[in-house]
């Protein structure tokens, strides 16, 4: 096998799903020109890390086991709704970590990936804003998440990718946007189910409205009026609603998607009449689904999720008022699925049992 190409550090091994197939290319110099194809198809096909592709000869899956190596290690999985949500706890190469939850329910078999390790937005309510920002994940980390839950998903098919884990994905465009051409592309998902949540990134909306991929856009906005939305989103002060908004309209416009707006509901906060008012306004003039959403206990954030008989009577004001309204089904909460609620967790623990769970090759990824 060759080098690795120029654009890596020497010796360094390239990520199963960092690597293009360039670099396969690179790395299988000397070898007929179909094995770039069935590492390609191995990986994202059939979901085979490469020292199980057994259509290799044994001395090259070995090698390539050496120069293509796994971005994610498990560090703790966590069950939750009778084994039907299950949150990974990821860690990085360079120890940073990462959350991934799998979702099943009926028909539908959901992961939910991370964008960042943390998030600079500090929502107040988000367990992943409090313990702050600590980098952009590349591209391949971001697939890596998708493929190793479609595997995990057996014999389910995995339907829908939503970002709605850790960080902010529109505030690294280029870095999700290559992960999504991937994902399409590569591992075969239908763009229309795909959905990307930004907490109001202006520019990584138009942006995005502009390569006309056909996915949904989630706008988390939990507030309809700047003064409530920069306390509880701080974005909202470079960002305010009624740029916001002309960027949803520009999207509605250029996709002609209909837009998502997420309100988390925190009681007595954002779960008054005059909230419901003014978000039924927002969401009738941008034709808008809202999808409602009591919040998860965050450890750090004093405030609780509305009760039940609030929910209701948000939910029944903004359908009189002509609003199509969904209430999030609760998911996960054994399992800490609130976003960074499982990272936050896991900080507390003694060091030494960080490393309890690892990931085994045994012919799938699996997790």
């Amino acid at each position: 096998m060759a080098e690795l190409h120029a654009g890596t550090m020497p010796g360094a091994p390239l990520g199963w799903y960092s690597a293009s197939r360039e670099d396969l290319a690179a790395l299988l110099a000397g070898e007929p020109a179909y094995r770039v194809r069935q590492v390609w198809d191995g990986l994202y096909r059939r979901l085979t890390p490469p020292d199980a592709m057994t259509e290799l000869p044994g001395a090259l899956r070995a090698q390539l086991a050496v120069a293509l190596v796994p971005q994610l290690t498990l560090r703790r999985e966590t069950p939750a709704d009778g084994g039907a949500t299950r949150k990974w706890l990821f860690e990085l190469q360079d120890g940073a970590t990462i959350e991934t939850v799998l979702m099943a329910a009926g028909a539908r078999t959901t992961v939910c990936v991370s964008s960042q390790a943390g998030c600079a937005m500090a929502c107040q309510f988000c367990a992943t804003g409090q313990a702050g920002f600590v980098r952009h994940l590349d591209p391949g980390e971001i697939v890596e998440q998708v493929a190793r839950a479609m595997a995990a998903s057996r014999p389910r098919r995995l339907t829908n990718v939503v970002f709605m884990g850790m960080g902010e994905p529109l505030a690294a465009f280029d870095r999700t946007w290559a992960a999504l051409e991937r994902i399409v592309g590569d591992l075969g998902l239908s763009p229309r189910r795909l959905t990307l949540s930004t907490v109001g990134v202006v520019p990584g909306i138009r942006r995005l409205a502009e390569t006309g991929l056909p996915l949904t856009l989630a706008v988390s906005l939990h507030a309809a009026d700047d003064e409530l939305r920069s306390q509880l989103v701080p974005l909202n002060r470079r960002y305010p609603l009624a740029a916001l908004l002309e960027a949803c309209e520009f999207w509605v416009a250029r996709t002609g998607r209909r837009l998502s707006f997420e309100w988390a509901l925190i009681d007595q906060v954002n779960d008054r009449p005059q909230d419901a008012k003014r978000l039924a306004g927002i969401a009738r003039r941008l034709k808008a689904h809202v999808n409602l959403i009591p919040l998860n206990p965050t450890p750090g954030y004093p405030a609780t999720g509305s009760p039940p008989q609030r929910v209701r009577r948000f939910r029944d004001d903004l359908v009189a008022r002509g609003v199509n309204v969904t209430v999030r089904v609760t998911r996960g909460r054994q399992a800490s699925a609130a976003c960074g609620q499982l990272a936050t967790l896991e900080r507390r623990r003694d060091s030494r049992n960080l490393h309890s769970i690892v990931t085994g090759r045994s012919g799938t990824m699996g997790v």
